[in-house]
């Protein structure tokens, strides 16, 4: 079944225009969802629309309604909306170019891809998705969509286009009431040095294939042992760690279960907690717990 279009309309440069299509770039299809049921019947429970004078009303009897103020509101109507026309309900007119790296990622939004409309909007398309690609820059523009008129960016992606709805800046809090009693002070450099350290030995290639949703596989595990008339494991929960040298000792031996095949221990079952770090390189002990941890862990991963 061919895919179908969120939004159809032309990708407009200056004079240059061809017809496009817009399509959702992500689906929530696979993801596990419940229905609601009567707990003795199983019978599905369907939500109906009810007015707390009239009881249960015809879908076919709702209008749209603005609230101006407490309990009042204007009624807005079809014709209405179709009134409101601009010129982004039809056209996405490319207004400006930025670069990728100046559009901060907590205003990107929804996916989309846009393809050509019909192979006479071929040629005009992809002379358009080149240009972006070969200058590195992504497209600003306007679309209506659901209603609503959004700001997007649109780039070059493989053979089409990638467009991202951006979410309106009065959407987006600020940072002060969350970072503002965050301290800002320096790092001790030694320590930030043994961080670095210990972000490098987990450096890697990102692959979103590595990263499954944990929670939806042990989900569905557990639903086709019900389905089999058997009564799922409850997995143990993790230990809890309370405090950060506990948190750095797990740290630690986590880096020593890296990729490759880890150095034989030496140290014996049941041994006592290890000693206090050995001198640094510079000579001095570390006094900080957390120096000392990071500098274990980083020894022990290199081993």
């Amino acid at each position: 079944m061919a895919p179908r279009a969120s939004w159809k309309g032309y990708l407009k440069l200056s004079l240059v225009s061809c017809p496009v299509r817009l399509y959702p770039a992500t689906s929530a299809s696979e993801r596990i969802s419940f229905n609601q049921l009567h707990k003795k019947t199983h019978n599905r429970i369907n939500m109906k629309p009810v007015d707390p004078e009239l009881g249960l009303v015809e879908r076919s009897d709702l209008v749209k309604g603005y609230e101006y103020e407490d309990k009042q509101y204007i009624i807005i109507d079809d014709a209405d909306l179709e009134a409101v026309r601009i010129e982004s309900n039809h056209t996405m007119n490319i207004e400006a170019f930025v670069d990728e790296a100046e559009v901060d990622v907590i205003y990107q939004d929804t996916p989309y891809y846009l393809a050509p409309d019909g192979a006479m909007a071929e040629e005009t398309f992809v002379v358009l998705r080149e240009a972006m690609r070969k200058s590195g820059k992504l497209a600003i523009a306007r679309l209506v969509i659901s209603s609503r008129e959004r700001v997007v960016t649109i780039g070059a992606r493989e053979n089409g286009m990638f467009v991202c709805t951006l979410r309106n800046p009065n959407e987006v809090r600020g940072t002060a009431e969350y970072f503002g009693n965050i301290p800002a002070g320096k790092p001790d450099p030694e320590m930030l040095d043994l961080a670095q350290a210990l972000i490098k030995q987990k450096e890697t290639h990102f692959d979103p294939k590595n990263y499954e949703d944990r929670y939806e596989v042990a989900l569905m595990a557990m639903i086709r042992e019900k389905l089999k008339g058997h009564k799922p494991i409850i997995a143990a929960a993790p230990e809890q760690r309370g405090n950060v040298i506990n948190l750095m000792d797990a740290l630690k031996a986590s880096l020593s279960q890296s990729a490759k095949p880890p150095a034989k221990s030496k140290s014996k079952a049941g041994e006592a907690p290890a000693k206090p770090a050995k001198k640094a390189a510079s000579g001095g002990t570390p006094e900080n717990p957390l120096k000392a941890n990071l500098l274990k862990a980083v020894g022990k991963s290199k081993k």
